[in-house]
């Protein structure tokens, strides 16, 4: 297993339990829904990167970017850096690893 599949299940991880904090601290349907399904497709990705299937890197890279765009626009809106400023910096990283990964192949 590499680092880029490591990434990609742990940001998805942070993605899902985001958006039930989301849920049961604002009562946000939209973080609910939107980190279930970013969430679950980061999951996802990781999985079919496991069984060897090279489109789940890209999966995992178009989807931690959306994740950062969102995140940083609302960091330069709130100026609060919980949880926009962490998932921010967080998805930068898993998104560094990722495609360190996808140029070494």
């Amino acid at each position: 297993m590499n680092l880029s599949i490591i990434a990609a299940f742990a940001y998805g991880i942070l993605a899902v339990v985001g958006g039930i904090i989301g849920y049961i601290q604002a009562r946000s349907r939209v973080s609910l829904l939107s980190g279930s399904i970013s969430g679950l497709l980061l999951i996802l990705a990781a999985y079919v990167q496991l069984q060897g299937q090279t489109w789940g890197s890209i999966l995992a890279v178009l989807v931690t970017s959306v994740l950062v765009v969102v995140f940083a626009f609302r960091l330069a809106k709130t100026r609060k850096f919980m949880p926009a400023g962490l998932m921010t910096i967080l998805g930068v990283l898993a998104l560094a690893v990722m495609v360190k990964q996808i140029v070494a192949n």
